[in-house]
């Protein structure tokens, strides 16, 4: 038994990567950081992590690299276009955890296959808090073999299931966004009809915690729709490009009807052009502006 561990480059370091990537140097992951602003890097860099000046010199020697961006454009850019494939070493494993489209997952996993690299998608639900406290769950997609070698890495992030081969887990994430987006909407509709009618929203809140209504959405996003805090911990920014994604797997899959996506999308867009990026929780701000009071 050792306790060895191979050295992990993770690229990307905004609000969820930086605290992930915290998570790994606290458990002893060797680790080599990049992001395009240096400072978020060596932010973490007194822990004990090497920052690199590019995204290729950070994977030169990885034996693991973790990309955590913003959208699969970016996730595009840096791993062809900025080196990062051109760097890695045949045998090393890629493991994205950005939010991208199952399509473009796929995409990625040929073209590394073909350098002998090895490529898993994760991308995670959990937010910031799931991110700090190491609960994120994290939803894999790829070869069952290659996520049963790496998997101690995930651990320390959270738990991590595979469901299914290349771009998967794109999908379930996808399918996680829907849920999310739609119970915002849901609890945000409900709240608005109960404050509208001149019950106390707060109340209705508590009333309604323990039955068949629960759910973390009314239990979070709820008491910031009551308290009125769209503070930005899930961006509402994210969240739609996450939805626009499903829309687009959808039709890509030929689903003919998906009302409830599509739907939500509408608010989100409505939410951004009208009060901007707020909390995904601000779907409330959107709800009562086309619902203006007499």
């Amino acid at each position: 038994m050792t306790d060895y561990k191979p050295t992990v480059a993770f690229l990307g370091l905004g609000l969820m990567g930086a605290r992930q990537a915290r998570r790994l140097i606290e458990a002893g992951w060797p680790l080599v950081l990049w992001n395009r602003s240096r400072e978020k890097a060596e932010a973490l860099a007194p822990l004990g992590a090497r920052v690199a000046a590019s995204a290729a010199e950070a994977v030169a020697e990885a034996d693991i690299v973790i990309t955590m961006l913003e959208n699969g454009p970016i996730v595009e850019d840096v791993v062809f276009a900025q080196g990062v494939a051109g760097a890695m070493r045949p045998g090393a494993v890629l493991i994205d955890m950005s939010s991208i489209k199952p399509a473009e997952a796929q995409d990625h996993a040929a073209r590394l296959a073909e350098k002998g690299i090895a490529y898993l998608d994760a991308p995670v639900s959990g937010g910031t808090v799931g991110a700090e406290g190491g609960t994120l769950a994290i939803m894999v997609g790829g070869d069952e073999a290659v996520f049963d070698r790496i998997a101690p890495v995930f651990a320390p992030m959270g738990r991590a299931t595979r469901v299914g081969p290349h771009g998967a887990g794109q999908l379930a994430k996808l399918a996680n966004q829907i849920i999310v987006g739609v119970t915002i909407g849901a609890v945000a509709e409900a709240l608005m009809l109960a404050a509208r009618g001149g019950a106390d929203p707060a109340k209705v809140r508590e009333a309604l915690r323990g039955g068949f209504a629960e759910s973390r959405v009314l239990d979070l996003h709820g008491a910031r729709m009551v308290e009125r805090d769209f503070t930005t911990k899930g961006r509402s920014v994210t969240h739609l490009k996450d939805i626009d994604n499903a829309l687009d797997a959808a039709e890509r899959l030929g689903l003919a009807a998906t009302p409830f996506t599509a739907a939500t999308a509408d608010l989100f867009r409505g939410l951004l052009a009208n009060a901007g990026d707020l909390d995904h929780s601000g779907l409330l701000v959107e709800l009562e502006r086309r619902n203006p009071a007499n």
